[in-house]
């Protein structure tokens, strides 16, 4: 018989909301989602100079991460990400380089961002996580996908938790969703309990 695994921990932001374990942490008055970002960091009191230099979807996936990973060594820890929009909003920023031909100039600062999955290393160059991962990129977030994915890892001893994550953006849109898959806690880790963080 498996083992039960359970959702230890929850991260949601949206609405200039960041909410951990149901507990809103921060209510923004930010107008942009710069200034939002720039509260969420500060309320966390996180000191990492990298981070200004990055992407909003990598910023959004690091401050989500933030609180479920914080003070954790857990080098076995797998991330499983997804969105609807891949990294549509730095590869428009990409194409706005290489699109005027008489100023052609391609930034390698922007260009490094025009892959989803490069916020999963931001994520994992942050906490040291050297372990599996994927970025899958869908109409919604599909919550059988993940599920049977996060099963496998750790049934199978290739983890010994899973962040999976919801992070999607785009422009001043965003939603993030992410909640840590473990061998403890008090919530089963089932489809109608992720289901439930969506909601």
């Amino acid at each position: 018989m498996e083992q039960p695994l359970y959702i230890s921990q929850t991260v949601v932001i949206k609405n200039g909301t960041y909410i951990h374990n149901g507990k809103e942490l921060l209510h923004s008055s930010a107008s942009d989602m710069t200034g939002f970002i720039k509260e969420c960091y500060k309320m966390l009191g996180i000191e990492y100079p990298k981070f200004f230099k990055m992407d909003n979807l990598s910023k959004l996936a690091i401050l989500a991460a933030e609180k479920i990973l914080q003070g954790k060594q857990q080098t076995n820890t797998a991330l499983l990400f997804s969105n609807a929009v891949s990294s549509l909003d730095f590869d428009l920023k990409h194409q706005q380089t290489i699109a005027d031909k008489e100023a052609y100039y391609p930034s390698p600062a922007v260009f490094v961002y025009t892959l989803p999955n490069i916020c999963i290393g931001e994520v994992s160059i942050r906490h040291q996580l050297k372990s599996e991962s994927a970025f899958f990129v869908s109409e919604k977030y599909d919550t059988g996908t993940m599920f049977d994915y996060t099963n496998y890892l750790i049934q199978q001893g290739k983890a010994d938790q899973v962040l999976c994550g919801w992070i999607n953006q785009l422009h001043d849109a965003y939603e993030i969703v992410m909640y840590l898959v473990d061998k403890q806690g008090e919530r089963i880790h089932t489809k109608e309990e992720i289901n439930k963080i969506f909601n």
